[in-house]
């Protein structure tokens, strides 16, 4: 009963763990809403001209994190579409940015 309990206030505080994060899923989700603006692959080195930054550069950044993207991801902004992910779909999506940070610069 106790365990029940623990885990209930958990969930009601917001302190459960996110759900598993798929970066397959997340680059699928990127390739469908992000590709049209955003070069999505890991080949891309900077940004173009009037163009947004890359999923690469997003990654290298270094006030990118998994609560950040979250964030960013979660909240309308202009000049992005108002896309309404889900939140699993906003961790997969995350996921998959992180995935392209360079193994030397990774937390």
């Amino acid at each position: 009963m106790r365990t029940v309990s623990i885990g209930l206030a958990a969930l009601l505080c917001g302190m459960m763990p996110a759900a598993a994060q798929d970066v397959e899923a997340g680059h699928r989700l990127a390739a469908m809403w992000c590709s049209s603006c955003h070069q999505i692959e890991a080949a891309a080195r900077g940004p173009l001209r009037d163009t947004p930054p890359s999923f690469g550069v997003v990654a290298r950044m270094s006030s990118t994190t998994r609560m950040s993207l979250t964030v960013f991801l979660s909240t309308p902004h202009y000049p992005m579409p108002n896309y309404s992910l889900s939140r699993q779909e906003i961790a997969d999506v995350s996921a998959y940015i992180l995935s392209l940070k360079p193994e030397d610069v990774r937390n």
